[in-house]
């Protein structure tokens, strides 16, 4: 196991390099992903980049680390077009639909985790609020303030990025150079009130018609989108923590500027390895709303779209998601889509066919060989679809058994048995639900287990319990553990 977990190898953006995972603190792995914004990350595109950490936190925990996965959701401070003025989305979408801002956060919130549930996602370790951390938010900003690299105007406060970059580089996560972030920006006309066009806004002074808002010792007002992912990782992970990742689109400006604040703050850089998940397109397409050219994860479930020819289970979405590696793009299209799903259920035929091989004396194949391969491939930068190859690799050897024309010791076929389950259900994170004969139970069960995680999200223990216990009359029996929720017949 140890020899495994020397010879991982992550591709750190910052570096854009592999480099070996070597983490701060021996046996303990800090990792924290940028979670969804309340408004739209019921997208597919966000699935992809959860779905993709979720297999790096998968694989990190099967090499025997022990991972803290902290992801946060953004429920203020993200103002419409990732601007420093305007108006809050959440807080607008709540004025539009007369709630509360909360009312929308929990709607939201509840959606997303049933998505995630479906995709067989393993929840965080944490999952902190941007409103439930003010306070650390104010006190980051404060040691900011301290160190001369931020400056207060009328109630707000804006880091200062050149005087940043006059001490450390400002942009060398993108690859940027201030000098041509200067000359592509435009000119302040005077009544802007940051120094500099580049400069952003760490605290906003809240307007009266402004929803949320805070008190703070600049006045009521509300903290810049970017300061929440700074203010919440140090608080879980310290001040230096092994991996941070999210989508690609958040590599500039939002990564860029938590760098520059944790740098700015504790006078270390933050982040040891940086991860990005690549982009999905539609049918060769960017996917827009504006254009009609976008599907949500139940449309696709369901079917109940003009794009695809008809309904996929989610577990072969993840399965064709894990085909393309996470920095690569991936598009979506019913061809490719009924590809992967001829492929899963090969992929699950294959294993079970396994379980009733004949034995032989001895292996007509180094079986160990195969299953290195398995952990050569995840090493070099959680490459799942070089995975999923020799995974049928070792498909094409058990049906080679079953025709008589290879063989197979008992001793091989447990470990093969033992690994590809492993690598199937733990790290790939898969499940049969999709190749069972007859999987109405599966998905009513899906369905019911769905409603009352959502009884749990809503603190709703009365239905909760009576769902559990109406399953328990039936002979089924649900379990809840740190990785989700299991169930089976009694």
């Amino acid at each position: 196991m140890e020899s495994k977990k020397n010879n991982l190898a992550i591709y750190n953006s910052l570096t854009r390099k592999k480099e070996v995972f070597t983490p701060l603190n021996g046996e303990f792995v800090g990792l924290y992903v940028c979670g969804p914004t309340v408004y739209s990350f019921v997208h597919l595109g966000n699935c992809r980049t959860f779905i993709s950490f979720d297999l790096v936190y998968r694989y990190l925990r099967y090499l025997g680390y022990k991972v803290r996965y902290v992801r946060n959701i953004t429920d203020a401070g993200h103002l419409e077009n990732d601007a420093d003025e305007g108006e809050d989305k959440i807080a607008k979408k709540a004025r539009l639909e007369q709630l509360e801002p909360m009312e929308i956060v929990q709607q939201y919130t509840v959606d997303f985790h049933t998505i995630l549930n479906r995709f067989n996602n393993v929840p965080p370790s944490i999952e902190p609020t941007a409103t439930g951390h003010i306070l650390e938010q104010i006190d980051m900003i404060q040691k900011i303030l301290s160190k001369g690299l931020a400056y207060e105007v009328n109630g707000s406060v804006y880091f200062d990025v050149e005087k940043y970059n006059a001490q450390e580089a400002y942009g060398e996560l993108s690859g940027r150079k201030i000098e041509d972030l200067i000359a592509g920006t435009r000119d302040l006309d005077g009544q802007d009130e940051k120094r500099s066009a580049l400069d952003f806004a760490l605290w906003k002074n809240a307007k009266p018609e402004h929803i949320m808002k805070w008190p703070s010792p600049w006045g009521v007002g509300f903290p810049g989108w970017h300061l929440e992912c700074s203010a919440m990782s140090t608080k879980y992970l310290g001040e230096q923590f092994d991996i941070h990742g999210g989508g690609m689109d958040l590599k500039f400006p939002h990564h860029e500027c938590e760098i520059a604040q944790g740098q700015a703050a504790t006078g270390v850089k933050p982040v040891r390895y940086w991860m990005h998940a690549n982009m999905l397109t539609l049918n060769g397409k960017k996917m827009s709303k504006s254009t009609g050219n976008t599907l949500l994860p139940a449309e696709l479930f369901s079917g109940e779209n003009d794009l695809l020819e008809k309904a996929y289970d989610p577990i072969v979405v993840r399965f064709f998601m894990m085909q393309a590696h996470y920095r690569s793009t991936l598009d979506f299209s019913s061809e490719a889509l009924n590809a992967s799903e001829k492929g899963f259920i090969r992929l699950m035929e294959g294993l079970n066919l396994l379980e009733g091989l004949p034995t032989s004396a001895a292996s007509s194949q180094n079986v160990q060989q195969l299953v290195s391969s398995f952990y050569d491939a995840m090493n070099d930068d959680f490459n799942s679809p070089i995975l999923i190859a020799h995974l049928f690799d070792g498909v094409k050897y058990i049906h080679a058994v079953n025709a008589k024309t290879a063989t197979i010791s008992q001793a091989d076929k447990e470990i093969l048995l033992s690994e590809m389950r492993a690598f199937i259900f733990d790290v790939l994170g898969l499940k049969e639900l999709a190749v069972a004969g007859d999987n109405s139970l599966d998905i009513v069960m899906e369905l019911v287990l769905s409603m009352r995680q959502n009884a749990r999200e809503t603190k709703d223990w009365a239905t909760s319990d009576a769902i559990r216990d109406k399953l328990a009359q039936a002979g089924i029996v649900v379990k809840d553990s740190k990785d989700g929720v299991s169930w089976t017949k009694s």
